[in-house]
């Protein structure tokens, strides 16, 4: 789209001619011209191209957003153009829809094809995909069928809803390193945020049985944290808990895809069960690679001050004088337990966040809040399923063994045995409470730094 067709349709769309365009006349200058966005996909456009956060969009932003919003376009085209002649038929729609599990008959791909086809060839050509949707706030494949049914009625039933997954267009045009960036950069701000709560939820699951008046509480154990090492203390074991997000997400994702992928080979849509499934062997495998650095996180949450002087000197000092299986001390319960909280999650999350989609087609991106609220309560499901598993986890790895003092470590079910013993079933969750205090602080920090990074990066998920 030439510099000469972008000023005259800016003019159009800016109607108090004062050189920006805020959601409200993108709306009704697009009304005008008979494409009809909600207001919710107004917003959405004018984010994804706002770059100076004014919350309007100059020519320049305008232009820029077209022209980049044409090339996803493309890519879209010519990863549906499986013969690559330069035209999409109907034969290459069903089989892209089929990709995305949305099994639909001839018929309606004949009406999908006739919404879009000027020529009456039953074909769609460059131009006229690009004429259909420029002016259409969608360019992966998933959002431009979910206009389409939305504007041929087609019911498509459970099979509606589709996974976030990353696209072809975003693997192709390079998308999805900058989305793990994205994730990773939000994870490691997220987590420096609320690392306090996290080593005070570790200081209470190891802490001995006693007295209640003995126990530390919320305000006691920052206090106590506070006392014994001063402010900055609250952040230790921080270091390698962000270290370990990027390679953790990863292979958390790596695998999830690939697990996915077998569920689909020749079949529909997974289904919820099929997601807590891959969710849960997806956490497995993820978690067993990067244990180690888990094992670490704890015991440097842990550490009294001067016992370790980094990362580096606590992995050289634990090997001395425990040996290298000490490093998968916990593994055991942790495995049990990322089944049910990586499944819960993940199923969760998605099945809440494409129920939403589902039940408002004219909107292809959920606000914030919507999002935070799938977040905290998908996350908040998978810590009370797991979080017994996750305090025996962390009290096993906190058990050290001295050169030259015997030592008799307890397993898996003698820790059951005592916490049972000493502190009852509620034992089972000491420490619970400030690990829920930082669920919705973590969520809504990571989705706004992801926001942002997204911005930072170019990030154009359509």
């Amino acid at each position: 789209m030439d510099e000469e067709r972008l000023s005259q349709l800016f003019k159009q769309l800016d109607i108090n001619k004062d050189g920006l365009v805020d959601a409200k006349e993108l709306e009704a200058g697009l009304k005008r011209l008979g494409v009809n966005w909600t207001q919710d996909q107004a917003q959405e456009i004018v984010r994804r191209g706002d770059e100076d956060w004014d919350g309007r969009l100059d020519f320049r932003e305008f232009a820029k957003y077209m022209i980049e919003h044409e090339q996803n376009l493309r890519v879209v085209f010519r990863d549906i153009d499986i013969n690559k002649d330069g035209i999409l038929d109907k034969a290459e729609i069903k089989a892209a829809l089929k990709r995305l599990g949305l099994n639909v008959t001839d018929r309606e791909v004949d009406r999908l094809v006739e919404h879009m086809d000027k020529e009456g060839n039953l074909t769609i050509s460059w131009d006229e995909w690009r004429e259909y949707l420029l002016l259409q706030p969608v360019a992966t494949v998933r959002e431009i069928f979910r206009i389409w049914r939305h504007a041929t009625a087609i019911d498509i039933g459970e099979n509606g809803v589709i996974p976030d997954d990353f696209s072809e267009e975003e693997k192709v045009s390079g998308m999805w390193w900058r989305l793990l960036v994205a994730g990773g950069g939000a994870g490691a701000v997220s987590r420096t945020f609320t690392a306090p709560l996290d080593r005070l939820k570790v200081l209470l699951q190891v802490q001995a049985g006693g007295s209640a008046s003995a126990r530390l509480g919320i305000i006691s154990g920052l206090r106590e944290m506070i006392s014994e090492g001063g402010p900055r203390s609250l952040w230790r074991g921080n270091g390698i808990n962000v270290l370990k997000i990027a390679p953790e997400s990863a292979l958390k994702f790596f695998f999830y895809e690939k697990v996915k992928q077998l569920f689909t080979h020749n079949r529909s849509q997974v289904g919820v069960g099929e997601r807590f499934l891959a969710g849960s062997i997806a956490g497995a495998c993820s978690q067993t690679i990067i244990y180690p650095m888990e094992l670490l996180k704890t015991r440097l949450a842990l550490r009294k001050t001067g016992q370790y002087h980094g990362i580096f000197h606590a992995t050289r000092s634990i090997m001395q004088t425990e040996g290298l299986r000490s490093f998968y001390r916990g593994l055991l319960p942790n495995l049990i337990g990322i089944i049910p909280y990586a499944g819960i999650d993940l199923m969760v999350y998605e099945t809440l966040k494409n129920r939403w989609l589902n039940q408002h087609p004219s909107t292809t991106n959920p606000g914030v809040f919507v999002l935070l609220a799938c977040g905290t309560v998908s996350c908040t499901c998978g810590q009370l399923a797991s979080y017994p598993l996750a305090l025996i986890r962390t009290k096993l790895q906190a058990e050290t063994t001295r050169v030259g003092i015997t030592h008799e470590r307890q397993g898996m079910v003698s820790v059951v045995r005592t916490i049972l013993r000493e502190d009852g079933p509620t034992g089972l969750y000491r420490g619970l409470g400030p690990n829920f205090l930082k669920v919705i602080p973590a969520v809504s920090i990571s989705y706004v730094v992801y926001e942002r990074l997204k911005s930072v990066l170019s990030v154009r998920t359509y």
